[in-house]
C-alpha cells in the first residue's frame, strides 16, 4: 500500500480536493485548502508529493511528522493546510483498506449524531430574520450569523444597535428554545468588542466567536471576564502548538479548529484531547466542501466534547456549486431534526463523483474574499 499518485482538482465554488492513490489500487480524498489561496496551498501539496511517492499510506503519523518536522520551517495556514488535506486522504484509504470507519481507527464512536447548525449571512443582511425562520423549516435548531459590519477601532453606537437589533429580531421570530451564534470574525476591536457583547447578553447566545482576533489573545481574556456568554475560537490556529496557549489561558469556552487548516483528523483529535483537560468544548470550524465535513464528522463522532458541527450547505460562498453535488450518494449528510446521524461506511464515509470532480476542475474557480475599506479608507478586517 505504497503511495503512487498525487491529483489536485480546484472545484467551484472556493475548494481544493486531493486524489490519492496507492500503488494496489486504493484511493482517499481530502480536501488541502485555504479560503482564497487555492494555488498556494497546491504548490505545497505538489512540493510534499515528492517527499511521500513510494511510502507506506498507512503509517499516517510517521508522514505527518515527516511533512511537519521534516523542513525547518513549519506551521502556518498553508504548510498546515496542505497536511491537512493528505493525513484527510490517507485515513480514507486506511479506513478503506480496513472496510471499517475512520472514527473506528482512532477509539471508536462516542455517540449516534451530532448537531449542526448552518450559517445565515449578518453583516450585509437583507432579512436575517427571513433566513433563520427559512433554516427553521428546514429542521435546523440553531443558526450563525455575522455580528456586524467593518468596524473601526471607536465606532458608532448606531452599528452596534443594528447588531443588537438584528439579533433581536430572530430571538422574538423563533422564540428562547432555538439557538443563535454571533460571529464577530475578528473585525471588531476592543472597545467595541466589550461593549457589543455586553448588549448581546440578553439573548442568550450559543455563544461568541471571534470577539477579537486571536492575535489579540491578552485582550480575549480581558473579555472574558465582561460576559456570561460562551466564548469561541480557533478558525486560525494551527496544529495543536497553536492551540496551547489559548487553552492555557482560560479565555475561551468553545475552541473551532478547522479540519482542513489545522493538521488534519487525528491532529484535531489531539487538540480536542487537549480541550478536554481544560473543561473546553469542540466545534469544528467548516464553511468548506463535502470532503472536509466528512473528516469533521469522523473527529465528532469519535470526541466526548465535540458539541455542535458547521457546514456549508446552502452557504452564500456556495455560487455554482454545493455541498453535495460532488457526491454520489446525498443521504450520507442528511439532516434530521438539527442533527446529522453517524454512518458505518468506510473510510470517510463517502463516495466522490470523480466523473464530476473531473469536470468542474476545468472550470476551475479564483475565489478571493472581500477586500473592505472602512469610512476614511483604512484597510478593514474581513
Amino acid at each position: 500500500m505504497k503511495i503512487a499518485k498525487f491529483e489536485l482538482f480546484k472545484v467551484p465554488p472556493r475548494w481544493l480536493f486531493l486524489k490519492i492513490t496507492t500503488d494496489d489500487g486504493l484511493e482517499g480524498w481530502g480536501e488541502p485548502v485555504v479560503e482564497g489561496r487555492a494555488e498556494t496551498v497546491a504548490a505545497a501539496v505538489r512540493e510534499a508529493e515528492g517527499l511521500l511517492l513510494n511510502l507506506d499510506a498507512g503509517h499516517i503519523e510517521d508522514i505527518w511528522q515527516i511533512l511537519y518536522r521534516g523542513g525547518f520551517y513549519r506551521g502556518g495556514p498553508i504548510l498546515s493546510s496542505a497536511m491537512s488535506g493528505i493525513e484527510q486522504a490517507l485515513w480514507d484509504i486506511k479506513g478503506k483498506s480496513l472496510g471499517v470507519p475512520v472514527y473506528d481507527l482512532l477509539g471508536g464512536p462516542v455517540r449516534e449524531r451530532i448537531r449542526v447548525y448552518s450559517w445565515i449571512g449578518g453583516d450585509r443582511p437583507a432579512d436575517v430574520v427571513a433566513a433563520a425562520k427559512e433554516k427553521a423549516a428546514q429542521g435546523y435548531s440553531a443558526i450563525k450569523l455575522n455580528g456586524t459590519e467593518e468596524l473601526d477601532y471607536l465606532d458608532s453606537y448606531e452599528k452596534l444597535d443594528a447588531a443588537v437589533s438584528r439579533v433581536g429580531a430572530i430571538r422574538d421570530a423563533l422564540g428562547p428554545k432555538f439557538d443563535i451564534a454571533v460571529d464577530f470574525h475578528g473585525r471588531v476591536h476592543q472597545a467595541m468588542a466589550r461593549i457589543l457583547m455586553k448588549e448581546l447578553e440578553c439573548f442568550r447566545l450559543l455563544f461568541i466567536e471571534e470577539p477579537v482576533l486571536i492575535e489579540n489573545l491578552d485582550v480575549l481574556k480581558e473579555l472574558r471576564r465582561h460576559t456570561v456568554t460562551p466564548i469561541a475560537t480557533g478558525e486560525r490556529n494551527y496544529t495543536r502548538w497553536g492551540f496551547k496557549e489559548i487553552l492555557q489561558s482560560g479565555a475561551v469556552d468553545i475552541i473551532q479548529p478547522d479540519l482542513c487548516h489545522a493538521g488534519g483528523i487525528l491532529e484535531v483529535k489531539k487538540i480536542a484531547a487537549m480541550a478536554e483537560c481544560y473543561d473546553v468544548a469542540v466545534a469544528p470550524h467548516c464553511p468548506l466542501g463535502p470532503i472536509a465535513l466528512a473528516a469533521s464528522l469522523q473527529l465528532d463522532y469519535g470526541t466526548p466534547n465535540a458539541v455542535i458541527q458547521e457546514q456549508s450547505l446552502g452557504i452564500h460562498y456556495n455560487q455554482g456549486a454545493d455541498l453535495l453535488d460532488y457526491l454520489n450518494d446525498r443521504s450520507v449528510f442528511e439532516y434530521r431534526d438539527g442533527f446529522v446521524y453517524r454512518n458505518n461506511l468506510p473510510g470517510l464515509g463517502i463516495t466522490i463523483n470523480e466523473e464530476k470532480v473531473r469536470e468542474a476542475a476545468r472550470v476551475g474557480h479564483d475565489w478571493k474574499n472581500p477586500l473592505w475599506r472602512t469610512g476614511d479608507g483604512v484597510v478593514a478586517e474581513w
